[in-house]
């Protein structure tokens, strides 16, 4: 085991990872800032050594799914068999202990494991084996999930078995018991409320030298996140809702995998030594915070989506989605053109030659619904309907759900802040242009009203949220990508493209913070940002650009019209994608 600095934060519901990839909570960066091939991030090995589960769910199934999910190489050693599915353990068959020992020493004599997993041990004897193999055999980073106690509340282990797990906690660098689990661990009956299971926590922790994790999960509340508690008495909490899901099949055993994989992942960061030992590695209370982060915001998202598996009777809890993070960044990834740059027809055939409203944009397959700030006439109503499935895949993004119930961790608001900021810059310029080729007085003074608005934002944000907090330093892919097109289409294509692609940034926040702002109050953490996209003079700027765009599309020719009800989606299209690129590059 290795020994854990004592330098966690104290206990709270903050974020002290770092707001920017690769730059410190100082704003200081890691390493310097020069131009060079990035190298490709080294790959943790990782071990579960722990039972089965044939319906994929939970065991070295689950585990092998998380590792890999979490960006590590999976290996597992099988302590027993177990015959079980959604609802429940049917059998279990354990194996000859020399044959548990033959699958470790198959794996240790050719491969250099960075991180250990253990999962269901089953009996004494097998506990001590695998204690006396990790004695001799030392591994960087060890997790226990101590599985104790079954989802019916039965013991699953003897008193001798449950001795010699005991035993074998000061062995490990973290622990994952639940609240039943940590009861059985200390002796003592389960908590009924986190005060009390972090005092169980903190008693084993020091009695120990083990930092052990409080699964939020397990108690009542909204806050359904976990908390490090490490030997000094210190903690760190990794917020994250309550989800009302039966998908938590599992979730004990992906956590701890995912856990020691992200464990793995920051020791990986501190050596470029592949062939480190315990004794040379450093595992801080800042890479445990930071690795609970990351695991526990994924088996969120994991709970979240595990319905639409379909998997199980629904008579227990189903599995998780363990891809569900893989999948959506890999549809963020999309390299093919979006459909309305090449829809050419509606969807009963029709040529879509901007000679009328309904002739210009395919209807979407989502209805929009109804706008807060109406259509200026039939050119934007079209406008509006034609971006419906991307305006409910807006509303749908963590982000913004999270944005409006206030559970969004700051550094995903710092993150979108650090990118707004830049983008109105280049919007305001793209603005300034738009006035500068309008054709009447009052488009001229509204184009450049909004342009002063944005520059005047964005020196806000410098000098009040983002004043003491670390900067990514340039644009993202995404964010260049949105001003580049904004301002090209101001500055280089007809006035009515211009105008359209311009209106997205007005008319989308808009309607975004009208949604929102239900859920406004006194105390919401984003209750600025909530009020100055819901409130109604921000509304009256909107309505005075849908003006001005549907007299544009009125008087532009129908070439100009497809041209430039393009770009409108087009700006849509990155609207959803610059609020969820934090997630993307965070998460």
């Amino acid at each position: 085991m290795m020994a854990e600095q004592p330098t966690a934060p104290a206990c709270a519901p903050t974020n002290p990872s770092n707001p920017v990839p690769g730059v410190s909570a100082s704003g200081n960066p890691r390493a310097p800032q020069t131009a060079q091939i990035p190298q490709a991030a080294r790959v943790p090995r990782v071990l579960s050594i722990a039972g089965t589960d044939p319906s994929g769910g939970a065991g070295i199934q689950a585990d092998l799914k998380s590792i890999a999910a979490s960006g590590g190489y999976g290996m597992c050693v099988t302590t027993s068999l177990v015959a079980q599915n959604t609802c429940g353990v049917r059998e279990v068959f354990t194996p000859p202990l020399e044959f548990l020992t033959a699958q470790l020493a198959a794996v240790f004599d050719d491969v250099t494991v960075d991180a250990v997993k253990i999962g269901m041990l089953g009996d004494a004897d097998t506990i001590r084996t695998v204690r006396t193999w990790l004695s001799e055999h030392p591994v960087p980073v060890v997790v226990l999930d101590p599985v104790m106690i079954a989802s019916s509340g039965d013991r699953l282990l003897q008193a001798e078995a449950e001795q010699a797990l005991r035993d074998l906690v000061p062995l490990v660098n973290v622990i994952t018991p639940n609240i039943p689990e940590l009861a059985v661990l200390c002796q003592k009956e389960p908590a009924q409320t986190f005060d009390e299971a972090h005092e169980q926590a903190a008693n084993l922790a020091a009695a120990t030298g083990t930092t052990v994790i409080v699964k939020g999960g397990h108690l009542c509340g909204q806050d359904a996140g976990n908390t490090a508690v490490f030997p000094d008495g210190t903690c760190a909490h990794v917020r994250t809702p309550r989800l009302d899901s039966r998908n938590t099949h599992g979730t004990g055993c992906s956590l701890s995998s995912s856990l020691a994989t992200r464990l793995g992942v920051e020791l990986l960061q501190h050596t470029e030594d592949a062939e480190h030992t315990a004794e040379q590695s450093v595992l801080t209370s800042e890479d445990t915070h930071r690795a609970l982060q990351w695991s526990t915001r994924w088996l969120h998202e994991s709970i979240a989506a595990g319905a639409g598996l379909q998997v199980g009777s629904g008579e227990g809890h189903g599995p998780v989605d363990h891809a569900a993070r893989a999948r959506r960044l890999e549809a963020a990834a999309s390299a093919y053109p979006w459909h309305h740059l090449l829809a050419t027809t509606d969807f009963e055939g029709n040529t879509l030659d901007g000679t009328s409203p309904e002739r210009l944009l395919p209807v979407s397959p989502v209805p929009a619904g109804e706008a807060v700030v109406k259509p200026a006439g039939p050119w934007t109503a079209a406008l509006w309907a034609a971006g419906g499935e991307t305006w409910h895949q807006i509303l749908d993004l963590p982000f913004v759900r999270a944005l409006g119930d206030g559970t969004l961790d700051e550094d995903l608001f710092a993150f979108y802040l650090d990118q707004d900021a830049l983008y109105l810059r280049d919007y305001s310029r793209a603005l300034a242009t738009l006035s500068a080729r309008a054709d009447t007085a009052e488009a001229q003074v509204h184009w450049a009203a909004g342009a002063h608005e944005a520059i005047a934002a964005e020196s806000q944000l410098h000098e009040g949220w983002l004043a003491n907090r670390a900067r990514l330093g340039g644009p993202s892919p995404i964010t260049m990508g949105y001003t580049n097109f904004l301002r090209a289409s101001a500055a280089g294509d007809d006035y009515v493209v211009g105008a359209a692609a311009i209106l997205p940034c007005y008319w989308l926040y808009e309607e975004v913070g009208a949604v929102l702002s239900s859920q406004n109050h006194a105390d919401h953490p984003y209750a600025e940002w909530l009020s100055m996209y819901g409130g109604e003079e921000f509304a009256a700027e909107v309505a005075r650009s849908l003006a001005e765009v549907e007299r544009a599309f009125e008087a532009a020719s129908p070439a100009q019209r497809v041209r430039a009800a393009r770009a409108y989606l087009s700006a849509c299209v990155y609207e959803r994608e610059f609020f969820d690129q934090a997630h993307r590059a965070l998460r």
